[in-house]
């Protein structure tokens, strides 16, 4: 299930520099991270590490203390809001819990950004672009179910189409295998990886998971304390005589 990792070139996507935030307390401690084109990208961590913040200061959903955040070449913190909504839409963000809309079909989930955001394209080419993006994440018989008929794993699916609807470059998985059963798991990471290959996207995967993380990543972070401990391959990582990245990895009990 593991892939080779081929990096279409070395542009950098993402560049992040001395990045800090702190809420009550310090959550991300000065990280220094590159997204590289063509790239998934892991990082790991236990809960309350700072991931998800990482990745919600990336959208532009919350604002660094201090530090820079490059993305496609812009500096976020110098952005309009109409320019930083812009460029979120060059960036897909896959909610942990799909976030889709209850009272809506899964047709009319994907419809929505397509509405908002392309006003032009007609009713045949919406419904072409739907059709195309469902059946590419095997979720087209599902068109017209609401979220309610759907399981975990279809609403994961669905909630990732939605994101893809608008052919982002980067994108941004925020626990991606959370609360699923193994056999799902595997299904929502070759779906991962097949998004990779398929739109060519750059991605940063948020995850404590560490058999999605070795399937998926081409690179590993690992977030310790609002820091980055080690990075690498998964091996490379995980060779670590770091006592507290030795236990992340027996507690997972990943063969």
């Amino acid at each position: 299930m593991k892939k080779t990792g081929n990096i279409h070139n070395e542009d950098i996507v993402i560049s992040i520099r001395g990045l800090r935030k702190s809420f009550s307390m310090p959550v991300l401690r000065g990280i220094d991270l590159d997204l590289y084109n063509g790239e998934n990208l892991v990082v790991l961590g236990r809960s309350g590490t700072g991931k998800s913040v990482l990745i919600k200061i990336i959208s532009g959903l919350l604002t660094p203390d201090s530090g820079t955040v490059m993305v496609l070449g812009e500096d976020i913190s110098k952005l309009s809001k109409k320019e930083m909504d812009e460029l979120r839409l060059k960036i897909g963000f896959s909610f942990q819990n799909s976030a889709l809309y209850d009272s809506m079909t899964v047709r009319e989930n994907l419809e929505f950004p397509l509405r908002h955001h392309d006003k032009n394209l007609s009713f045949k080419s919406r419904l072409q672009l739907i059709e195309e993006t469902l059946d590419s994440v095997g979720m087209l018989p599902s068109i017209n179910q609401m979220p309610v008929e759907l399981s975990g794993g279809q609403k994961k699916r669905v909630g990732i189409a939605r994101t893809l609807i608008m052919r982002p470059k980067i994108m941004l998985y925020d626990e991606p295998t959370a609360g699923l059963d193994p056999i799902t798991s595997v299904e929502i990471i070759e779906l991962i990886n097949e998004v990779q290959k398929n739109y060519k996207t750059s991605s940063i995967i948020i995850t404590h998971d560490l058999t999605c993380a070795k399937a998926t990543g081409d690179r590993l972070m690992m977030l310790i304390d609002g820091k980055i401990a080690a990075q690498g391959s998964f091996d490379e990582v995980f060779k670590s005589q770091n006592e507290q990245i030795k236990s992340f990895y027996d507690y997972n009990f990943v063969q």
